[in-house]
């Protein structure tokens, strides 16, 4: 079975369900995508995971790579295995040093999970095959436009009412007093928001 290794580009509200996000896979040596529509938390938690927000209290999948580290449990990829009716299933690909075993898991939870051990994405050609999005040029240059909205934000709107007008208006220590506040209140998309525009100023 050959392993076709994907890549994270994008994060954002789904068009065609409200509530829940479109992560945006691409195959790292080719033009497909893969479009797998997850759910908020998960959204959420793989948002501040690419963006590099360190959470108050260890959100779920934080737990669980915790937990996997007490056990001595290292994971060493996740494996978008199948496609069956529309559902997408994945497999958390794991070792304890002596055996290699293969956890059950949905891919927004197997990719956070994975994003949390820095460990490479890959899926199947079948999987591909059936479900991949080819990108024309007119297309790749509207996503790149895409990408950089969204790495602006990492998640869809937020009902904090931060805007970029409102945040370049603000000073620095006011700054870092909102990105503690919103960290103290896990509004983690308006966290990323602060954060980046800090980065600007430094």
């Amino acid at each position: 079975m050959d392993k076709i290794q994907l890549e994270i580009l994008g994060l954002s509200s789904s068009q065609s369900q409200t509530g829940s996000f479109a992560l945006v896979l691409g195959e790292r040596e080719g033009n497909r995508r893969l479009p797998i529509i997850i759910g908020m938390f998960e959204a959420q938690s793989i948002a501040i995971q690419i963006e590099k927000i360190n959470p108050n209290r260890p959100l779920t999948h934080d737990l669980f790579k915790s937990f996997a580290e007490e056990m001595d449990v290292r994971v060493t990829e996740i494996m978008i295995s199948d496609l069956k009716e529309g559902v997408f299933y994945s497999k958390i690909v794991c070792t304890n040093g002596s055996k290699e075993f293969e956890l059950d898991a949905r891919p927004s939870d197997a990719i956070a999970i994975g994003l949390r051990f820095g460990v490479p994405i890959y899926t199947v050609e079948s999987v591909l095959s059936e479900a991949g999005i080819i990108l024309s040029d007119l297309d790749e240059e509207e996503e790149e436009n895409d990408e950089m909205a969204v790495k602006s934000s990492s998640s869809a709107s937020s009902s904090s009412g931060t805007t970029k007008e409102s945040l370049n208006q603000t000073s620095v220590d006011e700054l870092n007093k909102m990105l503690n506040d919103a960290l103290e209140k896990e509004d983690y998309e308006k966290a990323a928001k602060i954060r980046d525009e800090l980065n600007k100023r430094n």
